[in-house]
């Protein structure tokens, strides 16, 4: 803490090295100054202030140094100590999920759909607490069809009928009446057709009027039984799990914009591992921290420890024409102005061929093109041309 006569004098310092330090760093300094359990003098202030310069310039990275290079090296080589499975999602056994160098690379490739894609939902004060409310929202969110909640099904020739039998155990964890499954079956457009309730509430009778082919009442039964009943797109199974003191919901499959409309979901702690998802629903910024983040995590679970500065370089590569590109011949790597680079990573014959048809012209601005050809790169000492003047007598 500090006296209130030398507010005055910390809000005049901090203005003094608003140029020199980011205002991230200068909130942080004042709030912890201002907040100290300890008395602070102004000559205190002044030290504290010296010593932040001094670290914040130490920090700085050199001019000409070589920064893509070192973040590479310093995301590439704990990456070969990397595990290659998939594993079980802790504490939930029905569920596997990619860690290690496959999710790695497949993050850094930004793949359309993660091979393993998930969620975490986390829900409202009203929901959090309440079990059997959780559940209910799994419910709504978890894809249900037919076949989902069916136990046996059978073909009647002899009155062109789809006979479907019904698990009650399902129907209960699913939350599912036999009224929704009728409701559902009645939309599909399968010509003319009733609904028969069969020798138990769980037994339903499709009688079909105009069919006049088997084969049509097997392609009818395929459609009965992949049609849908509630839930959202692509979500395979939504578990409920307790979390500390709150439940949560820990999803197979992925459908963000799906889940944000779901009552009961607190929509400012969704996650998802889905790149493209979060990047078409909450814009290219949240993508590229969601880049940066699930990077993070996954050196973490490794035990590998990487400056989150060479992650955020990666991530800020990826996200910086606008969309997420992978870091490759379709993405970063193909884009790159220098014919020689393009070459020098994959198909080099096709890249000289097409620069050469086109007329490009290599400018060797960059590391890898002056590497090719024996020219000292533009880096570091490299960047320095000296001109002498011989002195005349």
């Amino acid at each position: 803490m500090i006296l209130d006569t030398d507010k005055e004098y910390l809000e005049k310092k901090l203005e003094e090295i608003s140029s020199i330090l980011p205002e991230g760093i200068i909130n942080k300094l004042k709030n912890s100054i201002s907040n100290y359990p300890a008395q602070i003098s102004k000559e205190e202030i002044d030290k504290i202030i010296e010593l932040t310069l001094r670290d914040y310039s130490s920090s700085l990275i050199h001019p000409g140094e070589a920064a893509g290079v070192v973040a590479a090296q310093s995301i590439g080589e704990p990456g070969t100590q990397m595990t290659l499975r998939t594993f079980h999602y802790a504490g939930v056994r029905e569920l596997n999920v990619t860690l290690g160098l496959p999710r790695l690379i497949e993050i850094v490739d930004a793949r359309k759909i993660p091979s393993t894609p998930m969620m975490t939902i986390y829900l409202t004060d009203e929901f959090k607490s309440d079990k059997e409310k959780a559940l209910s929202v799994a419910r709504k969110i978890e894809y249900t069809r037919v076949e989902s909640v069916v136990d046996s099904t059978s073909i009647d020739i002899n009155s062109m009928a789809v006979v479907i039998h019904l698990d009650p155990k399902m129907l209960q964890d699913k939350g599912v009446e036999v009224e929704d499954v009728t409701k559902a079956i009645k939309k599909l457009k399968l010509g003319e057709f009733e609904i028969q309730q069969g020798e138990d509430e769980f037994t339903l009778n499709i009688i079909f009027q105009n069919m006049d082919s088997v084969t049509g009442l097997f392609k009818a039964r395929e459609k009965i039984l992949s049609t849908k009943i509630k839930g959202l797109k692509g979500i395979r199974r939504a578990i409920v799990k307790k979390n500390g003191e709150e439940y949560v919901i820990i999803t197979d499959g992925s459908n963000l914009d799906g889940v944000l409309g779901i009552k009961g979901v607190d929509v400012s702690r969704v996650e998802t591992n889905n790149l493209h998802e979060v990047e078409v629903t909450l814009g290219l910024e949240a993508g590229r921290e969601l880049i940066a983040k699930e990077i993070k995590k996954v050196l973490d679970e490794q035990g590998l420890d990487v400056d989150a500065r060479h992650i955020e370089l990666v991530s800020d590569i990826m996200t910086r024409t606008g969309d997420i590109r992978q870091i490759g011949r379709h993405g970063v790597t193909g884009e790159k102005t220098s014919v020689f680079a393009r070459a020098a990573f994959e198909v080099t014959v096709k890249h000289l061929l097409d620069a050469a048809a086109r007329g490009d012209v290599e400018e060797f601005k960059g590391v890898v093109e002056n590497i090719i050809i024996g020219q000292p790169i533009k880096l570091g000492t490299g960047m320095v041309e000296l001109s002498m003047k011989p002195a005349t007598r």
